[in-house]
């Protein structure tokens, strides 16, 4: 399978990136250690999750993931070496001071992230979300004291804008400070504002890695869902209902067109899509179920006509 490097890491990751979200929420220990196994089974390489994933869930406090995670490595032995991890800190994990990106909590949130993965380094730590009462210099401080510590390999910023990124690297290149070599924005088929403008040549500029997340739309872009009754005992309706709009029908209507003339499935076309465009590294997609991830290998095969690319691109406007 083709790979890219992911910015300045070096890191050569396949166009697929799984997402760790859904380990030990809506796939079980069982199902999880299933999907992953297969995905590193079809030539996939790179698996993304965050210390907070799943404190939504009832009855979740957060670390479930990594600790999935961890568990199917210490049952793997050798699969370590086989994927590069990605993992963040910043959200609110419920204690005392355990957000934000300050020094003190990084340092610990790290070792906490360590310890349920049961790993020894981080390929890529993220900056989960920004933190207007942290300084850039800080946060970038603990990182390097990480980074020299063998901790961690690389560091991202998820959910920076543009100005905040230009911000964040010309610290540290004042102060010689590592500089953010990766983001992860929301962007698809239908949500483009936060990536696509200043965001994109900023990092085309500086040569930084983009990994995508809600690249499906929160399913969305599957095509299952068209109307309230299709939402319905769906654990995501809430965040799909908004996409239910006279734009989002006719982006379906296209994109099941072109999946049409491809032998595809829909979700399969917009990750397609998201993996051809400029800036672009490799989307994140998460999956339940072994059929998923097989429908992942066919995205990553799938090459769409320049035609195509207009339509699905206009469609989504």
């Amino acid at each position: 399978m083709e790979t890219r490097t992911l910015g300045t890491t070096g890191f050569a990751i396949a166009p697929i990136v799984f997402g760790g979200n859904v380990l030990g929420w809506t796939a079980d220990e069982a199902e999880s250690f299933r999907v992953l196994d297969a995905f590193v089974d079809h030539g996939f390489n790179a698996i993304d999750t965050a210390d907070v994933y799943s404190a939504w869930a009832e009855g979740h406090k957060g670390g479930e993931s990594e600790t999935v995670l961890g568990k199917w490595f210490a049952a793997r032995p050798g699969m370590r070496d086989r994927v590069k991890l990605f993992t963040k800190v910043g959200s609110d994990m419920g204690g005392p001071g355990e957000k934000g990106l300050s020094e003190g909590w990084i340092l610990k949130a790290v070792d906490n992230s360590l310890a349920r993965l049961k790993v020894e380094f981080i390929d890529l730590y993220f900056s989960h979300w920004p933190d207007p009462d942290t300084s850039h210099a800080e946060t970038l401080g603990a990182y390097d004291k990480l980074l020299k510590a063998g901790k961690i390999r690389a560091i991202g910023a998820s959910n920076y804008d543009a100005d905040l990124l230009a911000a964040a690297l010309a610290t540290a290149e004042a102060e010689g400070l590592p500089a953010y070599q990766v983001v992860q924005p929301e962007y698809n088929l239908y949500d483009r504002a936060t990536f696509e403008g200043p965001l994109r040549q900023l990092c085309i500029e500086k040569n930084i890695g983009v990994v995508t997340y809600f690249s499906l739309a929160s399913g969305f872009l599957s095509g299952k869902y068209r109307s309230e009754a299709d939402l319905k005992g769906r654990q995501r309706a809430r965040m799909v209902e908004k996409y239910l709009t006279e734009r989002g029908m006719r982006l379906l209507d296209v994109l099941e067109d072109v999946a049409s003339a491809h032998g595809a499935k829909p979700a399969e076309v917009a990750l397609a899509w998201l993996i051809a465009q400029e800036g672009v590294t490799a989307p994140i997609a998460s999956a339940t179920s072994v059929s998923q991830v097989e429908s992942f290998a066919k995205a990553a095969s799938l090459t769409l006509s320049g035609e195509d690319l207009e339509r699905l691109t206009a469609a989504g406007r």
